[in-house]
């Protein structure tokens, strides 16, 4: 019964990721910045999370079938496990680069994306390329979420507690790769110089790592429920945007023209998977 309600509830969830969507534009003209959408995207997935899991509970409560079943073999413990780590992740992010932002102004990626971009209005132009394709991606990233949300019961449960302890490793990884960054930020003698310590020494991007591992886990704990494995798009957008479109690209091609060193830190440094660095002869 899980597959209708969770059918049903797409364009719900889609209409829940666009609304959060909206609320980061109409923040926008408050902070005066575009990049708000960053902050927004994290704690977005909390979000429609929610949303469907209370969606998926109002389903339970009027179909006595499937309450029979989920009192019987499914997993509210999936359920809250699977909240706890979202909330976890997308809140840690959410704060961190709100404290990053504050007090600086638009990011030089969000204003090139709306330079390039056809149209008179900035406004227009930045409600329909920024808010609106990450309100999309959001939903889109987030079905297999939603698609446990509404799982009653569970068909492998080691793969829900190798899902989760994968998460929390690309957690940590992110988190810590983040708090590093940070550190290295805030100290003057560092203005203008490349990262290349901590985890930064192994790959040039330990918090998009980070964020492949997690969203691999995600995807394993959906495979525990019947079906889930069908949702495995989700995962592949998620580490194509961080590797290849949104993320990786666009950083690498900044921090080339700001960052003195970074061109032998490229030649170096694994641009992903973290390994030992390369010597230079």
């Amino acid at each position: 019964m899980h597959l209708q309600w969770f059918f049903a509830n797409l364009p719900l969830a889609y209409a829940t990721a666009l609304a959060w969507a909206l609320l980061a534009f109409a923040t926008s003209f408050v902070v005066k910045r575009h990049a708000i959408i960053d902050v927004f995207w994290g704690s977005g997935f909390l979000v429609v999370l929610l949303e469907s899991l209370f969606a998926s509970h109002l389903h339970g409560g009027m179909d006595h079938e499937t309450m029979h079943i989920s009192n019987s073999s499914v997993s509210h413990w999936v359920h809250l496990s699977l909240l706890i780590a979202v909330a976890l992740w997308s809140l840690r992010l959410s704060l961190y680069l709100a404290l990053r932002q504050r007090g600086t102004g638009e990011d030089t990626r969000y204003v090139a994306i709306l330079k390039n971009a056809k149209g008179k209005s900035d406004t227009t132009k930045a409600l329909k390329i920024i808010y609106f394709t990450q309100g999309t991606l959001l939903f889109l990233v987030s079905i297999p979420l939603q698609f446990v949300a509404f799982a009653y019961r569970v068909s492998v449960p080691a793969l829900t507690i190798i899902g989760l302890a994968l998460a929390l490793v690309g957690f940590l990884f992110e988190a810590i790769g983040d708090d590093q960054l940070r550190r290295f930020i805030a100290n003057p003698a560092n203005h203008g110089t490349t990262m290349n310590r901590g985890l930064w020494k192994y790959t040039r991007h330990p918090n998009y790592f980070g964020e492949a591992v997690l969203w691999t886990g995600y995807y394993l704990v959906a495979c525990s429920v019947p079906w889930g494995f069908l949702t495995i798009g989700s995962s592949l957008l998620m580490i194509y945007l961080v590797t290849s479109l949104s993320g990786k690209p666009m950083l690498e091609r900044k921090l080339s023209k700001t960052r003195e060193g970074y061109a032998e830190y490229i030649a170096t440094t694994s641009s992903f998977i973290p390994r030992p660095p390369k010597k230079l002869h």
